[in-house]
């Protein structure tokens, strides 16, 4: 499953399943790009242990919810790569709030980085698939936000939107090479700023008939599959790893 000449943008991946795609692409052969958002000493750990694979790996820093930083990050990337094959719209925002707490701006918030920032990001390198008839995009949704999340109505709906986007865009470029899929992880051992949320998914260990936490590697082993030769038949497919878990 080799992917060796690829190059691949993953969002969010300063940390976690993210960190974890980037050094499972890296270990298949491809240039890797670490995005975070602001910080440098995270994104700069995951591109050394990517250059510790052999991977040619760099950092770029920028607000994926944010259009303008999209283009930045996307001229640089084509300046330095040529072309971005491999796309993972990693990077998410899960804030609680009740519904009718929730304020306008923190739904929009929400909805910029966890649904619009895979428009900008695919617009921006859908093109250069296109024209070497070859793709992937892999966007990440979440068992809870797409089976409804009390306390979360905006990152379910923005979650909701990415599936949609997912199956447009790949009946869409299906005939130009590329395929689109989502990986819906279920509890994934992980830790987060917010430590609310970090014990929040540690009390779904009693949902999950495998009786254990996913890890993130599990996920980055399934991302590193669709993008590879080998999930090139695999496209507007939303798989769930889960280890069973119902909501």
């Amino acid at each position: 499953m080799s992917l060796d000449g690829r190059t691949a943008l993953v969002t969010g991946a300063g940390r976690n399943i993210g960190r974890a795609i980037i050094l499972d692409l890296a270990a298949r052969g491809c240039n890797v790009i670490v995005n975070t958002r602001v910080n440098q000493s995270e994104a700069d750990a995951v591109a050394a242990e990517a250059r510790e694979l052999g991977a040619n790996a760099v950092t770029m820093l920028g607000d994926v919810g944010r259009p303008a930083e999209i283009q930045r990050i996307a001229g640089q990337a084509l300046e330095r790569f040529a072309t971005v094959d491999i796309l993972v719209n990693n990077a998410a925002i899960r804030p609680a709030a009740p519904f009718l707490e929730l304020e306008e701006q923190d739904w929009h918030r929400v909805v910029d980085v966890d649904l619009h920032a895979a428009f900008y990001t695919a617009k921006a390198f859908l093109p250069g698939m296109v024209a070497q008839h070859w793709g992937r995009i892999i966007n990440l949704t979440g068992m809870n936000a797409i089976h409804g999340y009390a306390g979360r109505a905006h990152v379910s709906a923005a979650k909701h939107g990415l599936w949609g986007l997912t199956k447009a865009l790949a009946k869409e470029f299906g005939p130009s090479g590329v395929t689109v899929n989502a990986i819906s992880p279920g509890p994934i051992q992980s830790q987060h700023p917010d430590p609310a949320m970090t014990q929040h998914i540690a009390s779904q260990l009693g949902k999950i008939p495998l009786g254990r936490l996913g890890e993130p590697r599990e996920i980055a082993a399934l991302c590193g599959f669709l993008a590879s030769d080998q999930g090139g038949f695999i496209s507007g497919q939303m798989i769930a790893a889960n280890g069973a878990a119902q909501t």
